[in-house]
């Protein structure tokens, strides 16, 4: 990282896997960008972090292009380099969900604006500051239930959390983006990486998760603070290596 105080954006970080993600990286030093569409609770959720550190809310909304490149130009002006950029921000239609011969393409359609479109939006508007670091992390928050390796290996493992085929389809559209954007950036410092951060109570899943969102954390900052001869290009969880 950077001689400076490094920095590291977080979308969709005023709950859940995201906040927790944005207190152990100011724990650890790092100025925090707290993205969140909603003014009110941005401010909110980094204010309550403020004890932590250096945490700091930025209105960022990953559907909206003139969102994203005002958020990227007031990081940009304010603390210069991203040294690490988390693509968090994600939604689940739960009440509109099902398997590929059922749930609407309305549903797969706006499922993929946040969850693989916004996180393309991010990287894109952002990669420039993440280039101006001197070894950038760019960590994309996936889910096993993108993986077609699970989803059709013996047994189908997936099976327990049932068919969703806008969401899972969408991590698996995300996790794409770590390929192409690691093999893209294989001559440079910047690492590239998926997560799956495993099963958390959070409002996504109304809170039926298995672990507390600060666990599924430890993974994201993993990879948020890959050192130079870490992993790249991959899709890993806290086991190890999940198949693509």
């Amino acid at each position: 990282m950077s001689a400076t105080k490094p920095t590291a954006l977080i979308t969709g970080a005023n709950k859940g896997i995201g906040y927790e993600t944005a207190r152990q990286l100011a724990q650890q030093g790092y100025t925090v960008w707290l993205g969140c569409r909603d003014r009110d609770r941005g401010e909110t959720a980094a204010a309550e972090l403020s004890p932590e550190g250096d945490v700091r809310f930025v209105p960022l909304d990953v559907t909206d292009d003139d969102s994203v490149r005002a958020a990227a130009a007031h990081i940009g002006d304010t603390t210069g380099a991203v040294d690490v950029l988390v693509n968090n921000a994600g939604i689940a239609i739960g009440g509109e969900e099902g398997p590929p011969s059922t749930v609407s393409p309305d549903t797969i359609r706006r499922t993929m604006e946040v969850n693989y479109f916004g996180a393309l939006r991010v990287i894109q508007e952002f990669l420039p500051l993440v280039r101006k670091a001197p070894a950038g992390r760019i960590v994309n928050v996936s889910s096993s239930m993108g993986s077609a390796g699970l989803r059709v290996a013996p047994g189908d493992p997936l099976a327990p959390y049932g068919m969703a085929y806008a969401y899972s389809s969408s991590k698996t559209f995300l996790n794409t983006l770590t390929g192409w954007f690691a093999a893209e950036l294989r001559d440079t410092p910047i690492v590239v990486n998926s997560v799956c951060p495993g099963f958390n109570a959070t409002d996504m899943n109304g809170h039926t998760g298995t672990q507390p969102p600060s666990e599924g954390a430890k993974v994201v900052v993993q990879a948020a603070t890959m050192p130079p001869d870490g992993p790249n290009g991959t899709f890993f969880d806290a086991g190890g290596l999940v198949p693509w």
